[in-house]
């Protein structure tokens, strides 16, 4: 019995398993699926409303249709220039590339659509700005400071 008191525990656990039975510690019976009906044993149709009539769903089609739904909401993303300020040196140029390397949140799949500079902050700066898109407000404050925008 000297060794058992020797023995080191065992810190994992195994996996509990879905759906393998009442003693399995998670589940039994259904597992999670409810009683009866569909839902339970296969899958629903699409058009399954839970009534007789699919006027509903028929309706609904048009708007459920179309190329609306795969575009993009915005397309650009946005940056004040408060935040414009924080990150670059006066005398710096600010291209596409320099943006996306500075802000990490922005997202890269959104690299072709581009950035869109919003006049939001001051600018006390000197900055070249180069074929990146602004809005009106933001390019007077930009050639307020003395900046350019190429």
């Amino acid at each position: 019995m000297n060794i058992l008191s020797h023995l080191k525990p065992i810190v994992s656990k195994s996996a509990k398993r879905r759906g393998r039975g009442i003693g399995s510690g998670v589940g039994g019976h259904t597992t999670g699926r409810g009683a009866k009906g569909d839902k339970v044993r296969g899958s629903t149709k699409l058009t399954f409303d839970g009534t007789k009539i699919k006027k509903s769903w028929i309706k609904r089609l048009p708007f459920l249709r179309g190329k609306h739904r795969t575009l993009p909401l915005n397309k650009f993303q946005t940056i004040t220039l408060a935040q414009v300020e924080k990150v670059f040196k006066s005398g710096d140029t600010v291209t596409l590339k320099n943006i996306f390397e500075k802000f990490p949140h922005l997202n890269t799949r959104m690299y072709k659509l581009g950035v869109k500079i919003l006049s939001t902050g001051t600018l006390q700066k000197k900055l070249t700005f180069q074929k990146i898109k602004m809005t009106d407000s933001a390019t007077k404050k930009v050639s307020a400071a003395g900046g350019k925008i190429e």
